[in-house]
């Protein structure tokens, strides 16, 4: 007997090809059959009217002290994710190598925090991990961050010798042998934007030797994204490696003009022979730590030392003088502007939730810097990146494909953490209509299971991992609250019901995904 059967499904099966109506059936974690032929299982769904797709991946998170804290991961589940890709942006947990202070420090704002270190590399991290278990499938990335660390120490703000180069990429090998999915990094940030282009080089070569992917938030998405993503093209070309540019965007207002020939360039190395693609969320408004605001050799400061320098009159002026007129680094300040900033959530001041960092007072960067000096936990902002017409123009792209870039780390989360999946059907596909349904599925799901090389999920078919969707298209609602039924009917993971009409289930069925 059959453990479920989903009958008279309209069965969309992420390859792009056109859905169909079936039955299917589960058994012992897999998709056992599909076809017209009435069967019997210990559960019956009546699923006609609804459309029957495989669970979503997501390329781009930043999940993991989330599925620690809290493993029933119930804002992935809701939005019908079964599987994602955390240690994007080069902000990662392992190694430790016994600085977790410095790991920490640089984690806080993006991961949040977790309760216990009791891990040093990937394999006993993910070992604590799949104890739990949590609620999805979680396949990893080697960050940067903890290389520099490992490799540097607290001395991280400058270019790594060659003898710490050699460090970083024996232990990215150990990290790749072990299963990860690849290497990332996020040039944006301390300490990553420190690294040299012979560093970047020789860390994208050592993925490389084992195919796997380097994901990349560029050093800048505004004033210089061009040379940003020459730059990391020119790697992939040189060293060989598959390349995936995280969130792409183009922020602000006077740069807008620059999307035709980042797309240019994109297609043209794709033409040439590179490995390259990218993922993007459905919003046009990011979000990030509110202390990113500030410059690079302010945020290379332990958050001591720099909430001690924000209360200086000589550091403020020298921080006032580097966001308002930045050379060699993208200010935010600057490229978006405080009417377009808006704070998200501030562990120690959350009568600031919501406000646009304009309203702050009559000097909006004074403010700001009054409230970071005060701040000793989490704080995340938003800011209004770009236009719509370029957010559309970057998801119908052919080289786009899904990914959420979700933050756990407080207590008021931006959508993509809790709707970005029912976002792109409804918004982007079902009413502006950038493509078909079954497209829009293939990008979601088996266009990054192949970039992911997971041969067994992505895709509706007979022995493959049963990590299904069943919703009904016309009842998506990305705006209603995540903890009500949003036309999402039925989310299995590994053959087991996750979620249920609004509900999540008790038991949890993920697992940790290795890359062999």
């Amino acid at each position: 007997m059959y453990d479920i059967v989903f009958e008279g499904a309209r069965i969309i099966d992420g390859s792009g090809a056109p859905a169909f109506t079936a039955n299917l059936a589960t058994l012992g974690g897999r998709i056992a059959l599909i076809g017209k032929e009435k069967v019997r299982a210990r559960t019956t769904v009546d699923a006609s009217g609804m459309i029957l797709a495989p669970g979503a991946i997501d390329i781009h998170a930043h999940s993991e002290f989330y599925a620690l804290n809290n493993p029933a991961m119930e804002m992935r589940l809701a939005q019908g994710i079964t599987s994602d890709i955390s240690g994007n942006c080069g902000i990662g947990v392992f190694p430790v190598a016994g600085n977790r202070r410095r790991l920490e420090d640089l984690a806080t704002d993006v991961l949040g925090r977790s309760r216990s270190w009791n891990w040093d590399g990937f394999s006993s991290f993910a070992s604590v991990l799949g104890s739990l278990p949590p609620a999805i499938n979680m396949g990893f990335l080697q960050a940067h961050s903890p290389l520099r660390v490992a490799a540097m120490g607290d001395d991280t703000d400058r270019e790594a010798s060659a003898q710490e180069i050699e460090h970083m990429c024996r232990l990215l090998d150990e990290s790749l042998s072990a299963g990860c999915f690849g290497f990332s990094t996020g040039l944006y940030y301390q300490p990553c934007t420190s690294a040299s282009s012979g560093e970047l080089e020789a860390l994208a070569s050592v993925a490389a030797r084992r195919g796997r992917l380097m994901c990349v938030h560029m050093r800048s998405e505004g004033d210089d994204i061009v040379p940003s993503l020459e730059e990391v093209l020119n790697i992939a070309l040189k060293t060989g490696v598959r390349l995936e540019v995280s969130h792409l965007k183009i922020i602000g207002r006077r740069n807008q003009d620059r999307l035709c020939r980042i797309l240019e360039l994109l297609h043209g190395f794709h033409d040439r022979g590179a490995d390259v693609a990218f993922d993007a969320y459905p919003y046009n408004y990011g979000s990030t730590s509110l202390f990113s605001l500030l410059p690079p050799w302010a945020l290379a400061l332990s958050r001591t030392e720099l909430r001690f320098a924000l209360q200086l009159e000589d550091e403020r002026r020298r921080m006032r003088h580097d966001m308002l007129s930045p050379d060699g680094w993208e200010s935010l300040w600057s490229l978006v502007g405080p009417d377009r900033i808006r704070i998200l959530h501030m562990d120690s001041r959350s009568d600031l939730d919501g406000k646009l960092l304009s309203e702050l007072g009559d000097d909006p960067l004074e403010a700001l810097f009054d409230t970071l000096a005060d701040e000793g936990g989490t704080a995340l902002m938003c800011d209004v990146t770009e236009d719509e017409s370029t957010l559309e123009t970057i998801m119908s792209d052919p080289l786009m494909s899904f990914s959420t870039d979700a933050l756990y780390s407080s207590a008021v989360v931006h959508p993509r953490s809790h709707s970005a999946a029912l976002e792109l059907v409804r918004h982007f596909c079902l009413e502006r209509r950038l493509f078909t349904l079954e497209e829009c599925i293939r990008r979601m799901s088996g266009e990054n299971a192949r970039r992911l090389g997971l041969s067994d999920r992505g895709l509706v078919r007979e022995h493959a991992a049963a990590d299904l969707v069943l919703f009904r298209p016309d009842s998506l609602d990305p705006s209603a609250g995540w903890q009500q039924s949003r036309g999402i009917e039925y989310v299995l993971v590994n053959g087991r019901t996750a979620f249920q009409s609004g509900h999540c289930n008790e038991g949890r069925n993920g697992g940790i995904l290795l890359k062999v």
